[in-house]
């Protein structure tokens, strides 16, 4: 059994998408071990894939938790999108026998990893350079499209939370005309993270198919197309991852222009990683920086692929970290009558160019 550091033990970490939860348990700061991956589908609630994680564990109490799931989060009441789970927070604390349990969004949660990462956990895609002061834009296709800012704010970073995947889908040329066409026929509103996702690679190929009236083999999945285009096995399927990148290009550049992300534009989720040494050559970094009166501003600006493991997670501990620091003050505070309240934070003021966002 791995010490733990902290005093009060142990805090469990998740990282949870649409398709897999992902666990391990954060034994002092920095300290990460006992990385688990449970698929979601296998559970019927959300509270009995975190039983399943801790029953392989020794026996140990974990009283504080984070978890980053990949949803909004307001309030209480939790119910995923891309997937059927729906709980209470306070419910499951109270169910789990936790004193702590804070549920954020994964991007923002992600979002907090970034100032951590070093050289070994990220990927360069085409030239630019980053401001050390600057925002910094993050964005990530998974099961859904992931989109969340960080912003510096007296010394620190604060993360901004977004649902920008769900903005309406921006084609560039007539190709994704034709993608969004198709999709009208069966979506009347085609966000980006429709097509700009895992199984929105299988939409593209099927719209595609449709567009140069080919004959469609529709059992074939998302990890199936991406092996077949990046073989080059398949020339439908490499179209399709193609036309993929650039979709993303768009996004990561729309993005880019909204935050005026000096400090880089990073890629995270779950499929550039699984393109490899595609993706550098794909026309990713060719649309981000075809932006119109604001191409020189968005080729000044890197693009990132997140590799390394369980990033999230980092960010998520970082933020129960503050979290309990920041109770452990009030209390603190409590105890001393004439302590001083302490001040709000102040708004940071975002300088934005989002009327060159396209469309």
């Amino acid at each position: 059994m791995v010490p733990d550091s902290y005093a009060d033990g142990a805090r469990l970490l998740a990282d949870i998408g649409g398709t897999n939860a992902r666990f391990a348990l954060e034994h002092g700061a920095g300290r990460v071990g006992d990385a688990h991956t449970l698929a979601c589908a296998d559970y019927e609630h959300f509270d009995d894939a975190v039983r399943a994680y801790l029953n392989r564990l020794p026996a140990r109490r974990v009283r504080h938790a984070v978890i980053a799931i990949a949803n909004p989060v307001d309030g209480d009441a939790v119910k995923m999108t891309n997937h059927h789970w729906a709980f209470s927070i306070s419910a499951s604390r109270a169910a789990l026998g936790l004193d702590t349990l804070l549920v954020v969004n994964d991007f923002a949660a992600l979002a907090m990893a970034l100032p951590a990462l070093g050289p070994a956990d990220l990927n360069k895609i085409g030239g630019g350079g980053a401001i050390a002061t600057g925002v910094i834009g993050l964005v990530g296709a998974g099961t859904g499209l992931g989109v969340a800012g960080l912003v510096p704010v007296d010394g620190r970073w604060v993360a901004v939370q977004s649902e920008g995947g769900h903005v309406a889908f921006s084609p560039f040329d007539e190709r994704e005309v034709a993608v969004l066409q198709h999709c009208w026929q069966r979506y009347e509103h085609v966000s980006a993270e429709r097509i700009v996702s895992g199984p929105g690679i299988v939409l593209i190929r099927e719209a595609l198919a449709a567009r140069s009236g080919l004959s469609l083999d529709a059992s074939l999945s998302t990890a199936d197309i991406v092996e077949r285009g990046l073989t080059g096995s398949d020339p439908l399927c490499r179209e399709t991852l193609d036309c993929f990148s650039g979709m993303l290009g768009t996004v990561a550049a729309n993005l880019a222009v909204t935050l005026c992300a000096r400090g880089g534009l990073y890629i995270g989720g779950g499929v550039v990683p699984r393109l490899g040494a595609y993706f550098a050559h794909s026309p990713f970094r060719a649309r981000f920086e075809n932006k119109g009166r604001f191409s020189a501003f968005t080729s000044q600006i890197p693009t990132l692929v997140i590799t390394a493991a369980y990033p999230a997670m980092l960010g998520a501990a970082a933020i129960l970290s503050e979290h309990l620091a920041h109770v452990g003050d009030l209390a603190a505070s409590a105890s001393t009558p004439r302590a001083a309240s302490p001040a709000p934070l102040p708004l940071p003021l975002l300088e934005t160019e989002n009327d060159h966002a396209r469309f």
